[in-house]
C-alpha cells in the first residue's frame, strides 16, 4: 500500500526548499521534512538571532533542533527511485509530462482542460477523480498552445464559417460577432463528408495515372522492341548492301585489270613493231646517205635502182593509241552509281527524324487538357505562405485570400519575406502537372498580377530581380488594369478577353505554362513554352485589392 501511495502522489515528498527528491531526508520537530544539507543551510543564516523556524510552516524552535535521519522516508524514496528508473523516460521527439520534476518521463496523454500532459503516474487523478474524469483527454501532444486562442488565452473550440478560421466563444462576442459559427465537432462532421469525396476524387485521379503509367509502360516495352526489330532489319539490310558492293567492287577491279591487261598486250606489241620499222628506216637512210656520196657513177646507178625498190615495196604502220577513252565505260558506270548512292544517303538521313517525330507525338507528349473538367483533374488546393507576404498585405480564410491594407501588418521579421514589393507566394511547390484559379473583384484593385516563380527569387529591395515577371526567376500574367505577360523584363500585350476569374494551368516536365479565362468557356490567354530547371511556385502581387484561391468547384 505505501508503494502505491509514491506511486499516486510523488510530489508529497518534494523538499520545499530545494524542490527535489531530499537527499539524506530529515523531519523537523513541527512534522515537515527537508534534506539534510537545505534544513541545516537555512537555519545556519539563523543562528545568531537563536531563534530557528520552519521554512514550510514557519513554527519557531529554541534551542536548534537536534537532526536525525527519516529513515522510513529515505526507504521510501529508494523505491520511488525504483519505480522512476523502471518508467521509460522521454526521449527524442516524445512529449515531456509537465508534472515531473527531476528525470522528466514520457508522457501518455494530454488535458484539453487543463492544457497539460501527463505521465502514467500523474494521469491517475484524472482517471480517478470524478471531477477530473469530465475532463477530455487526447493523445499526448506537444502543440497544446496551438488549441489557444491567442488573444483570449481561451480553448479553441468554435469554428467560424464567414472567415473559416478556429475561434473561441470569446471571440464570438467580438471580432466574430455575428457571423455564422458552429461548434468545431460540427464542422469537423460536415468537413469529414467533403474530405471523403475529396478522397475518392484523389482516389480516382491517382487509378488514373496508375492506368496511364501502364500503359506507358506498355508503349516504353513496345518502343524497345520494335527499335530491336528495326536494328536487327537494319543490320541484315546494310550488311547484304555491303557484301554486294564489296563484290561489286572486286568484280570491276577485274575487269579493269584484264582490260588493262589486254590493251597493254596489244600495245607493247605494236611498241615492238613500230621499234622495229624505225630501225629498218634508220639503217636504209644510212644506205641512201653513203650512196649519195660515192663518185662511181655506174654503183650508183645500179645502187639505186635496188634501193628505190626496196623502200617503196613496204607500206609504213599506222598506230591510233586512245588509252584514256579505254576506261570511260567504267567511269561512267561508277558515276552513276555514285549518284544512285548520294540520292540514297538524302533519303536514308531523313528516316531517323521520321522516327523520332512519330515516336515523339506516339507517346512522349500527353494529350493536353481541352475542358474545364480536364483541366480540375490536375487541380492544386494551394495555400499562401505567411513567411513571404509584405507587410502591406494581409492574409484570412485559412491563407486562401490575400489583401492589400493602408498601413504595414504586424508581421515577424523572416528571411523570405518580401520586404519593398507588394507579392506573397504559396507554400506548395509545383511538380508535374498543376492547375489552379484566382479570381478578385475589379471595382477595388488597382493592380493585380498571377505568377509563378522559383523559390530563390529576392525578397529584398525594389529591384527587377525581386518582381515577378521582370527576371529569368519568374513568368507573370498583370490581369488589370492591362493585360500583360511578362518575363525577363520582356512584356507581351495581349488582346483576349478577360474575366474576374483566371485559370492558370502548369506541365513541368513538358515546359508549358498556360493562363486562361474562366468563365462558361476556357479561353487561353497565353501560352509559355520554355524547360523548367526547378519547382515552381505559384505567386501574387497585389495593390488596392483582394484576391482569392478558388476551391475546385
Amino acid at each position: 500500500m505505501a508503494e502505491a501511495g509514491i506511486s499516486e502522489d510523488q510530489d508529497q515528498f518534494i523538499c520545499p526548499v530545494c524542490l527535489h527528491l531530499p537527499n539524506d531526508p530529515v523531519t523537523v520537530p513541527c512534522g515537515h521534512s527537508f534534506c539534510m544539507l537545505c534544513i541545516n543551510g537555512c537555519w545556519d543564516q539563523e543562528d545568531q538571532r537563536g531563534v530557528y523556524s520552519c521554512p514550510q510552516c514557519r513554527e519557531t524552535f529554541t534551542p536548534r533542533p537536534v537532526l536525525r535521519r527519516n529513515y522510513f522516508i529515505a526507504e521510501m524514496l529508494e523505491k520511488l527511485k525504483i519505480d522512476r528508473q523502471a518508467a521509460p523516460p522521454a526521449g527524442p521527439g516524445d512529449v515531456e509530462c509537465d508534472f515531473c520534476t527531476g528525470r522528466k518521463l514520457k508522457a501518455v496523454k494530454s488535458c484539453l482542460m487543463c492544457l497539460a500532459s501527463f505521465c502514467e503516474d500523474h494521469l491517475k487523478p484524472h482517471l480517478e477523480v470524478p471531477a477530473l474524469k469530465k475532463h477530455r483527454l487526447v493523445k499526448a501532444s506537444g502543440q497544446l498552445q496551438e488549441k489557444i486562442c491567442s488573444q483570449h488565452d481561451k480553448l479553441i473550440e468554435i469554428y467560424c464559417r464567414t472567415d473559416q478560421s478556429c475561434i473561441c466563444y470569446l471571440c464570438t462576442m467580438h471580432e466574430h460577432k455575428g457571423h455564422d459559427t458552429v461548434p468545431a465537432v460540427a464542422e469537423r462532421t460536415q468537413k469529414q463528408s467533403e474530405l471523403k469525396e475529396l478522397q475518392r476524387r484523389f482516389q480516382q485521379r491517382l487509378q488514373e495515372k496508375e492506368k496511364e503509367l501502364q500503359e506507358l509502360k506498355q508503349a516504353v516495352n513496345t518502343i524497345k522492341h520494335s527499335a530491336q526489330a528495326a536494328l536487327e532489319d537494319s543490320e541484315k539490310i546494310f550488311t547484304e548492301l555491303i557484301r554486294s558492293i564489296e563484290k561489286k567492287r572486286s568484280e570491276v577491279t577485274e575487269l579493269i585489270r584484264a582490260q588493262e591487261k589486254a590493251e597493254l598486250s596489244q600495245t607493247e606489241e605494236l611498241l615492238e613493231n613500230l621499234e622495229q620499222e624505225i630501225a629498218d628506216l634508220k639503217r636504209r637512210n644510212t644506205e641512201l646517205e653513203q650512196l649519195s656520196q660515192t663518185e662511181d657513177h655506174i654503183h650508183f646507178l645500179q645502187s639505186f635502182q635496188s634501193l628505190c625498190v626496196s623502200s617503196g615495196s613496204e607500206a609504213l604502220s599506222s598506230f591510233t593509241v586512245r588509252p584514256q577513252q579505254s576506261f570511260d565505260g567504267v567511269r561512267k558506270s561508277l558515276s552513276d552509281l555514285k549518284e544512285r548512292l548520294e540520292q540514297f544517303k538524302k533519303e536514308f538521313s531523313q528516316i531517323p527524324a521520321q522516327s523520332s517525330t512519330a515516336a515523339a507525338g506516339r507517346v512522349i507528349s500527353p494529350s493536353a487538357p481541352k475542358t474545364r473538367e480536364d483541366f480540375l483533374q490536375y487541380f492544386c488546393q494551394l495555400t499562401l505562405d505567411p513567411s513571404t507576404v509584405n507587410r502591406k498585405l494581409c492574409l484570412s480564410e485559412e491563407n486562401r485570400v490575400v489583401r492589400w491594407r493602408w498601413g504595414s501588418q504586424r508581421h515577424s521579421d523572416h528571411p523570405e519575406r518580401f520586404d519593398s514589393v507588394c507579392q506573397v507566394l504559396c507554400k506548395e511547390s509545383l511538380t508535374g502537372r498543376c492547375y489552379w484559379e484566382v479570381e478578385w473583384s475589379e471595382a477595388e484593385l488597382r493592380f493585380v498580377s498571377t505568377s509563378v516563380s522559383y523559390k530563390g527569387i529576392s525578397r529584398k529591395g525594389w529591384g527587377d530581380e525581386c518582381v515577378f515577371g521582370r527576371n529569368n526567376q519568374s513568368w507573370s500574367l498583370q490581369c488589370f488594369p492591362t493585360l500583360t505577360f511578362q518575363h525577363n523584363k520582356i512584356k507581351t500585350a495581349l488582346s483576349a478577353p478577360l474575366s474576374s476569374r483566371i485559370g492558370v494551368y502548369v506541365d513541368h516536365s513538358a515546359g508549358i505554362l498556360s493562363f486562361y479565362s474562366v468563365s462558361d468557356t476556357m479561353t487561353l490567354l497565353h501560352t509559355v513554352h520554355t524547360t523548367f530547371t526547378q519547382p515552381l511556385y505559384a505567386g501574387f502581387w497585389v495593390v488596392l485589392g483582394t484576391v482569392k484561391l478558388c476551391d475546385s468547384r
